[in-house]
């Protein structure tokens, strides 16, 4: 698509004297009206004249300077719509050359993206309520990936602050009611919610809490240390055993307390700059002013242990000089919005030029019918028994449709958790997600399995081809046969666009709508047309069309970290 953006945009410059990058097309709301559309609003106070007419005027102008490429004045916009012929030509053909590689870019060379992403607690089990960090960022870095980005996953991993003090009481008092080496996580959980079930009648409790976390900060190599060490260990090696199944991996995987040595070496340099006070005994930055009325960042409590927020300032400043990131994109729910808002506060207070670069990419949370999640309450839902849950479904509904299906079980982990990855990323992170198993585990409508179902469909048609002798060839394809699948090849040509937008935006929802919109233009055109046994030119071009839109289907997928099934 991007020649024939290239040329609209080359005979609209010389029409109108804008510099050809200046040239903005749109996508006309209506695709009756054609694949472009050039709005003449910004021509109309220089030349003084209405929009509509400066459309009419420029209509047989830009007609005779463009081949193949109809021109059509609609009131205030001039339309373009490219000869179906040459547009499916031009599209299949570079879909089919470039394979993998088709929507890709090299636009971000020599930049470098930071993404902070699924940052669990160490000693807690991981509930679904991780499931957004995780796969929200995962999609973010395969896009920056997808567009020639130096990209760096970090799983900042919670590993530091004074629950882990109460953590190591706990065990202290059990730990020997629980099993800790062959249940760790759940045996964990179960002495979390147990301390803050007793900690407010029980002061000594609460005291070895917190003179547990002092003696962590501190630095001593003792008891406190090693048992924080142990947790640990147990929690990262049952994090792993979820990231592969969810094809998720990192560059960095780093707990807070990977910072202590920078920690005081952050607070001089925000005391040098002169912006700090201290407050009834704590040392804090006062934010008021800075982004209307901001309550002020604590760097370091009265008993002399940090905070979150002093952590967090630690590796950005460690990560500005790693990397000299382009953008620092931080994909943490929105319950986090003041944290964000107070470190970039505290970084325009110190003068960072890099400030700007720094993004919170909020999402919603999730939530189950019953109220929010709660670790200390014990009301969570597992990520691991969601995914297995999602399996045994897919499982039971693959054995119902085609019971003979070679390597069930793995197709079954395919579209399980597919099931569940994509029901998240298809919603604008923004949003806030009610957990409802029914909905989650659907396979119906606008869904995961949908998707990879009409993927393995066209694998399925192509192997029949392939049998019958009549594996897609272009140099034998009819382009004129594909007039009516318009809107199929369009939406092919503007995968990249999708994928820039989607990076941009930091918002992979925009490939998920992508998938289904043209999975179900798809269907509809495959229900009216026989691809197979057709004459040589015709299934030639319905072929390339299949094969084409597999390609497609399957990039975007392995975006989203959705596995693409070439059997259902």
């Amino acid at each position: 698509m991007q020649r024939f953006v290239e040329a609209i945009r080359s005979a609209l410059s010389v029409e109108t004297g804008i510099p050809p990058a200046d040239v903005r097309l749109e996508q006309p709301k209506d695709s009756d009206l054609g694949d472009f559309a050039f709005p003449c609003f910004l021509l109309a106070k220089e030349r003084k004249s209405p929009p509509p007419k400066i459309a009419a005027e420029l209509e047989p102008r830009l007609a005779a300077r463009l081949e193949a490429i109809e021109a059509r004045a609609t009131g205030p916009y001039l339309n373009f719509r490219v000869r179906r012929d040459v547009l499916a030509k031009a599209v299949l053909e570079e879909v089919l050359e470039r394979g993998a590689d088709y929507g890709t870019s090299d636009e971000g060379a020599g930049k470098t993206i930071v993404i902070d992403l699924s940052s669990p607690n160490i000693a807690k089990p991981m509930s679904v309520g991780h499931l957004r960090s995780t796969v929200i960022g995962a999609a973010i870095q395969r896009l920056h990936d997808a567009l020639g980005y130096t990209t760096v996953g970090i799983n900042h991993i919670g590993d530091w602050g004074s629950q882990f003090g109460k953590l190591v009481a706990a065990v202290d008092r059990w730990g020997g009611e629980y099993d800790l080496e062959a249940d760790p996580i759940q045996s964990l959980l179960a002495l979390y919610v147990r301390y803050h079930d007793e900690e407010e009648q029980d002061p000594e409790l609460r005291e070895a809490g917190r003179a547990a976390f002092q003696e962590l900060e501190s630095g001593v190599d003792g008891h406190v240390r090693e048992t924080w060490r142990k947790l640990t260990e147990l929690s990262l090696e049952e994090f792993d055993k979820i990231y592969a199944r969810l094809g998720v991996s990192f560059d960095e995987v780093r707990g807070e307390a990977f910072y202590e040595p920078y920690l005081e070496p952050t607070i001089e340099r925000i005391q040098a700059a002169g912006v700090t006070e201290m407050s009834e005994g704590a040392l804090i930055v006062d934010l008021e002013g800075v982004e209307g009325k901001m309550p002020p960042c604590l760097l370091r409590k009265t008993d002399g242990t940090t905070l979150y927020a002093t952590r967090d300032l630690a590796a950005l400043f460690h990560r500005w000089e790693l990397y000299h990131f382009e953008r620092a994109l931080y994909v943490v729910g929105g319950d986090q919005r003041l944290h964000f808002q107070q470190l970039k506060g505290v970084l325009r207070r110190v003068g960072v030029e890099w400030e700007p670069r720094v993004e919170h990419v909020a999402f919603g949370m999730m939530r189950l019918p019953e109220g929010r999640m709660s670790t200390r309450k014990g009301r969570v839902i597992f990520l691991e028994d969601v995914l297995d849950r999602a399996v045994e479904e897919a499982r039971k509904i693959i054995l119902e449709k085609n019971p003979g299906l070679a390597d069930l079980d793995a197709v079954a982990e395919q579209v399980g958790v597919g099931a569940v990855v994509f029901n998240d990323l298809k919603r604008e992170r923004v949003r806030d997600v009610e957990f409802v198993w029914e909905e989650v585990l659907s396979f119906e409508g606008e869904t995961g399995p949908y998707v990879q179902y009409t993927h393995a469909r066209l694998a399925s048609i192509l192997r029949k081809a392939e049998a019958a002798g009549e594996a897609p060839a272009a140099e034998r394809a009819d382009w004129t046969q594909l007039e009516d699948a318009a809107a199929i090849l369009v939406r092919l040509g503007r995968f990249h666009e999708t994928l820039a937008s989607a990076a941009r935006n930091a918002e992979p929802s925009e490939v998920a709508s992508y998938l289904l919109a043209l999975c179900r233009e798809l269907n509809a055109w495959y229900a009216a047309h026989r691809v197979l046994g057709q004459p040589a030119g015709v299934s030639g071009a319905r072929l390339a069309l299949v094969r084409a839109s597999k390609v497609v289907i399957d990039n975007g997928l392995r975006i989203l970290g959705v596995a693409a099934p070439q059997e259902m």
